[in-house]
């Protein structure tokens, strides 16, 4: 039986007004999500990488339509009631490793790696299909980060979660992705399931991505070629026209400047906007 899709985004666009100048004079318009389309299916986690400002936690604060939170969620959401209310803590803390005293400690008491449960646990509270997960591990150290990505999986499995799951580290995104979406200034550059990307990636961009991340076999280490990507990454105030990579692209022709790359299925499940890609030519 194919996944259901759980959530479906068609030409998601975000843009922020903004003032410039030493006394807010001139508005100006970022530009931080161009037409995004995403289909999100349950029980899959669908990772967003790539450079900082491409756009990945604009896109999911856009899909969550974030607002402040009213008091406790459970008894906001009238999920249990107050005499119920202590027994459901007890439970989640216990679901994401916690003794149930921790419910009476305050966050200057916890390590980082206690907060995140405490975090994973709020999030749980509200019986969630999807949790967008931003940067959930970025701030926490290497041996803490691999027990709350194991905390992630093991809870997928438990409650049939499904993730969005935003990160920078690749290293991570490939362990706990069952698809990747590569995004660059506001736009998708590729999205393929975690395999076909890391095994095959078409976009020069995301080539360029995955060749920083380091071996694990120092021989293979030592040998591999590593793709530096020229230049810094163009402002969301004045993207470039056509394809906004292409300032950057190492086969840029002149036409890249000009035509923005169709979003393309260039292989059962493996979308990319490439001209080199859509053309056949040598991406």
């Amino acid at each position: 039986m194919s996944a259901q899709s759980l959530l479906k985004i068609e030409n998601l666009v975000k843009h922020f007004r903004v003032r410039l100048g030493a006394f807010g004079e001139r508005a100006a318009t970022i530009y931080a999500l161009d037409t995004v389309d995403l289909e999100i299916m349950e029980g899959e986690t669908l990772s967003l990488v790539g450079e900082s400002g491409c756009g990945k936690s604009t896109t999911g604060f856009t899909i969550l339509n974030l607002y402040k939170a009213t008091g406790e969620p459970m008894l906001f959401h009238k999920l249990c009631t107050k005499v119920e209310l202590k027994d459901k803590v007890a439970t989640l803390l216990t679901d994401v490793g916690l003794p149930t005293r921790f419910a009476q400690r305050y966050p200057h008491e916890l390590s980082g790696g206690q907060r995140q449960r405490v975090v994973i646990a709020r999030a749980l509270a509200c019986q969630p299909k999807f949790i967008v997960c931003d940067e959930a591990i970025s701030a926490l150290d290497v041996s803490i980060q691999a027990q709350i990505i194991n905390l992630l999986l093991d809870l997928q499995d438990k409650y049939g979660l499904t993730y969005l799951f935003i990160a920078h580290d690749l290293a991570v995104v490939r362990h706990i992705s069952t698809r990747v979406g590569v995004m660059y200034l506001g736009r998708l550059a590729e999205l393929a399931p975690r395999d076909a990307l890391f095994g095959n990636p078409l976009h020069p961009y995301t080539k360029a991505l995955l060749s920083a991340v380091p071996e694990t076999d120092p021989a293979l280490e030592r040998t591999r070629s590593r793709q530096i990507l020229q230049g810094d990454v163009p402002s969301p105030l004045n993207p470039p026209s056509g394809c906004r990579f292409h300032t950057r692209c190492p086969i840029a022709m002149d036409v890249y400047s000009k035509v923005v790359p169709q979003w393309k299925e260039a292989k059962p499940g493996h979308l990319v906007a490439c001209h080199a890609v859509n053309t056949g030519a040598d991406a």
